[in-house]
């Protein structure tokens, strides 16, 4: 039977959980995903748990924070001017928000504060600084040309 290796296109199964539980993602009742393995698609230490499976198999993969989306950077983190903010827009902490940088891509940002004069805005990954748990079953390996 085959098994994975880097540059096969396969497709998976997952459900994505926090250390307390909390599930963040899954392709449950959605197609699997597809992706090709070593390429960069997905987050590393999940990518780099697949070779090596063949087609049917499951295992639960433990991801550090540094395999997945990094530490959460302080820096990543401003307050802005509130009066630049336009009045319709809602500022409860835990909104998420999308800026624009200067090259004009799209940056999504989560409000993280706010009190009379500034509002704080984070553009870490939501999952930042998180450990994170996968459960995987592989389902169709198309191995590379």
């Amino acid at each position: 039977m085959a098994e994975v290796k880097s540059g096969d296109t396969v497709q998976i199964h997952y459900t994505g959980t926090l250390k307390d539980g909390t599930t963040f993602d899954s392709s449950q009742g959605r197609d699997p995903l597809e992706f090709v393995v070593g390429s960069g698609q997905i987050i590393p230490g999940l990518d780099s748990a697949l070779p090596g499976m063949t087609e049917g198999d499951k295992k639960v993969v433990q991801v550090p924070s540094e395999e997945a989306y990094g530490p959460v950077n302080p820096e990543m983190r401003q307050a802005v001017p509130r009066e630049g903010i336009p009045a319709d827009i809602p500022l409860d902490p835990g909104t998420q928000l999308q800026m624009q940088t200067p090259e004009g891509q799209a940056l999504p940002v989560t409000v993280v504060e706010v009190d009379e004069t500034t509002v704080t805005l984070d553009a870490n990954h939501p999952l930042a600084g998180k450990d994170l748990q996968f459960d995987i079953e592989l389902v169709k390996i198309a191995p590379a040309a």
